[in-house]
């Protein structure tokens, strides 16, 4: 494997992106269990195809990120902007993932902190170093 960390990035994108599918499929439920908030399971639960579409568009993203981490390390062909595209990806990651930090220092607007908010921005921050030391380690070959 020329780049693990990118490997690794690459397929929790790949999981991140199967994981919306599966949340539309799921409906209302799902949309709360995982965090996408009451106005979008209410909308789920009426029909509404607004949910399904944005969440589609979130899943196309992270897939076509996953395939610039796998593009950045070497498994498939070279995609265009490489390094412009992964940094990016890892600044969204990891500025996301960062989100823990005024949200500790604030208790989430004085309500307590919330599970998901902590859970998702850890799990988003390892993403974001993932992508971030993957991107450092093929530095190199990106610009080829």
């Amino acid at each position: 494997m020329s780049n693990p960390w990118l490997v690794a990035g690459g397929v929790l994108s790949a999981l991140a992106s199967l994981l919306h599918l599966t949340v539309i499929v799921g409906g209302p439920d799902w949309y709360r269990f995982f965090g996408a908030g009451e106005a979008m399971a209410k909308a789920a639960a009426r029909g509404s195809p607004m949910p399904a579409i944005v969440t589609l568009g979130i899943a196309t993203v992270l897939a076509i990120w996953s395939a610039y981490a796998f593009a950045g390390a070497g498994l498939i062909p070279r995609l265009p902007l490489m390094r412009t595209a992964l940094v990016t990806i890892s600044a969204v990651y990891l500025l996301r993932g960062l989100f823990l930090i005024p949200a500790v220092a604030q208790g989430l607007g004085g309500q307590g902190m919330n599970r998901f908010a902590v859970w998702s921005s850890l799990i988003v921050l390892a993403y974001g170093v993932a992508y971030a030391v993957g991107t450092w380690r093929a530095w190199g070959s990106l610009s080829r």
